[in-house]
């Protein structure tokens, strides 16, 4: 992977010119902007309930969901209502939630898959055995899935988390479900769909000629970026480089208010 450093922002992606972007960005029937949360608007920390955007980013939003024929659309790993009653995040906002699996239309109304009843119990059983374990604290459990996380951790104890339910999930895993690793965690879930899926359904329904682009910061963002690619463009939100297919690397948070405001300020010119 070759990096460019540009003002700041680093190319990971030669072909790509950032001034022809935000030119198209002016004039396009729908502007997009598409946007994980945890990693990308917000700093990880180390209680996932407390959950504060980065300061100014809410503000910033608002003023791009305010100009004309602009729409903002959040693409979350969290559940759909969690980001809905929770987050500290502007009204308007799209979102689609447990990795695009779910979905809040218009008027509040979720969307979503019915579980079998089995599996429910199946994860049920799965998410006490983990509290018995004693790591309740570090388990999320999900609409379609079940989360371990071990941010915070010294590498003995994460390692020992991570062997330990690696294997078990590995084995165990049933039918239908997928594991899904994370920045220092892991996910077994409902397959068959995920980010790229959201936006690829977000791009479909917009009419007219569309600038998009996907920001994102973790591995599960990747499916996002795959899907945009030649469509749009995708970011990379986070302190350090890894491989991705994203076109574009922002480091948070001074990086990500720049490039918001030249999104904000395209819309306007």
């Amino acid at each position: 992977m070759h990096v460019v450093q540009v003002l700041a922002m680093r190319f990971l992606n030669s072909e790509l010119n950032l001034e022809k972007f935000f030119q198209r960005l002016r004039r396009a029937d729908a502007r997009i902007l598409l946007l994980d949360f945890d990693g990308t608007l917000a700093p990880f920390g180390s209680d996932r309930r407390d959950v504060r955007v980065y300061p100014g980013v809410a503000d910033r939003l608002r003023s791009i969901l305010e100009a004309p024929r602009s729409n903002v659309v959040l693409v979350s790993g969290r559940p759909a209502l969690d980001l809905v009653t929770r987050l500290p995040l502007p009204a308007g906002l799209a979102i689609w939630g447990s990795h695009g699996i779910e979905r809040v239309r218009d008027g509040g109304r979720l969307e979503g898959l019915e579980l079998p009843r089995a599996t429910r119990a199946a994860l049920d059983d799965e998410a006490a055995r983990i509290e018995a374990r004693g790591w309740g604290e570090r388990l999320e459990r999900k609409p379609y899935g079940i989360a371990v996380h071990w941010r915070g951790l010294n590498a003995e104890a994460a390692a020992l988390i991570e062997t330990e339910i690696a294997g078990r999930w590995a084995r165990l895993r049933p039918p239908g479900f997928e594991l899904h690793p994370f920045d220092e965690g892991l996910e077994l879930r409902v397959g068959g769909r995920d980010k790229g899926d959201a936006v690829r359904a977000v791009l479909a329904e917009s009419g007219g000629e569309v600038a998009a682009a996907y920001l994102g910061d973790d591995l599960t963002d990747e499916d996002a970026f795959r899907a945009i690619q030649g469509k749009g463009l995708g970011v990379l939100v986070r302190r350090a480089l890894r491989e991705t297919a994203a076109d574009l690397w922002l480091e948070p948070p001074d990086e990500l208010h720049a490039f918001l405001e030249r999104w904000q300020e395209s819309l306007w010119a």
